[in-house]
């Protein structure tokens, strides 16, 4: 959060009309700081400066690009066994990209979508 200090006071002010500042006035709560910040919108400013490429991919672009990898995959098998005999066979297609496939690979692909505790938040603002 620290390093997305300014994106998240803008989507703050943006999607809830909240200012930052009172949660130091104490008007605004941890917990109700901790919800606001974890259900902002994929689009906003914080959520795509901290997961980066994968914030702009929706369950429809990884549903379109697995269309194109197995459109793909079945181009280069039917290439495959009707080449001639004595040709060099068709190279293997390569996937689609995804953002993250490196680091969050490991997770599926998948943002993590816990958002930041309160202790989190304190010792941000504190």
């Amino acid at each position: 959060m620290e390093e997305h200090a300014e994106a998240l006071e803008a989507d703050l002010l943006r999607y809830y009309g909240v200012d930052l500042l009172d949660w130091h006035r104490e008007t605004l709560s941890s917990r109700r700081l901790s919800v606001l910040v974890r259900h902002l919108p994929p689009e906003s400013a914080f959520v795509r400066a901290r997961e980066g490429e994968a914030a702009e991919w929706r369950l429809t672009d990884h549903l379109l690009a697995a269309v194109v990898d197995h459109l793909a995959i079945a181009n280069w098998m039917y290439a495959s066994v009707n080449r001639d005999e004595y040709a060099d066979p068709p190279e293997a297609p390569v996937p689609v990209p995804r953002p993250g496939a490196g680091a969050a690979g490991a997770s599926g692909g998948q943002p993590d979508d816990s958002g930041p505790t309160a202790s989190e938040l304190a010792r941000f603002f504190g």
